[in-house]
């Protein structure tokens, strides 16, 4: 336990010295407050509206933001290491690869984990602060489950970024290939399936097409935010209303891919020369 907790000070303390933490705080803070005060301003209303269209405006920016930020934080977490020849001399330690993963894991968890309710609470203060009459504990439930769920994400993407830095040998494919899941997983998939709904003109709508969401943590997290406000969502989350699945079950499905790439990043580094 010592040995993983010491890996997750480094990493924690590498955040604070490469400004990670202090950009991805202000990024958040930044985008989340604009969002909540002028999200409408396209129905041409201005000012913040109210919680339920915040969160759901926050998830659909969230959903393309917190992946690429994770990805970029942690997409070198292993090859860059053995590039500069520190991971030889963090495995002479007494410490294995499973620690060292865990390790890594919690050090870029406590950044992010920081990062997300420092950025994304600042605009849950400022609206507590300057909007009147609004129901404080409704509003605390609204951006815990918000940060929570953005937290989850987060670490899906950390867990992939570290299965593709275990994999690969270069830091430079590792950023092509953290860039190729990127787009894949927040813009790509989400077509195919309305290619596929198209395609098929609606007749697996029923079927399999809702469950297919599932295979994209990206949906399962903007799930969890419309089933929390009972919104319905557009494009092909509209399919999401024939999914007999509560936020607990979401939230259960989002750990598991925190869990599956993780599982595959020890097996690559279980491999790895060193």
């Amino acid at each position: 336990m010592n040995a993983i907790w010491s890996i997750a000070m480094k990493e924690l303390k590498d955040g604070l010295r490469n400004r990670w933490l202090v950009a991805i705080t202000l990024i958040f803070a930044l985008f989340s407050s604009g969002l909540a005060w002028f999200g409408s301003s396209a129905s041409g209303m201005s000012g913040f509206t109210s919680i339920s269209s915040t969160i759901v405006s926050l998830a659909s920016l969230g959903v393309f933001l917190i992946p690429l930020i994770a990805l970029l934080m942690a997409y070198d977490a292993i090859v860059g290491e053995d590039e500069e020849g520190t991971l030889l001399l963090l495995l002479t330690y007494p410490v294995n690869k499973a620690q060292l993963l865990i390790g890594k894991l919690l050090g870029h968890g406590f950044i992010l984990g920081i990062a997300t309710i420092l950025g994304f609470g600042a605009s849950a203060f400022v609206i507590s602060i300057f909007v009147q009459d609004i129901d404080q504990s409704a509003l605390l439930s609204a951006f815990s489950l918000f940060i929570i769920s953005a937290f989850l994400l987060g670490m899906v993407f950390i867990s992939f970024a570290y299965f593709i830095s275990s994999a690969v040998s270069e830091k430079s494919k590792a950023a092509g290939i953290a860039l190729i899941l990127w787009f894949v997983f927040v813009l790509l998939f989400d077509l195919g399936l309305l290619g596929l709904l198209v395609a098929t003109e609606g007749q697996l709508q029923s079927q399999m097409l809702p469950y297919l969401l599932l295979f994209n943590p990206a949906d399962i997290f903007r799930l969890i935010n419309l089933v929390g406000f009972e919104a319905q969502g557009n494009g092909v989350l509209v399919l999401a209303a024939d999914l007999p699945f509560g936020l607990s079950s979401l939230f259960m499905l989002l750990i598991g891919w925190i869990i599956l790439p993780l599982s595959g990043a020890w097996w690559r580094l279980s491999k790895r020369s060193i």
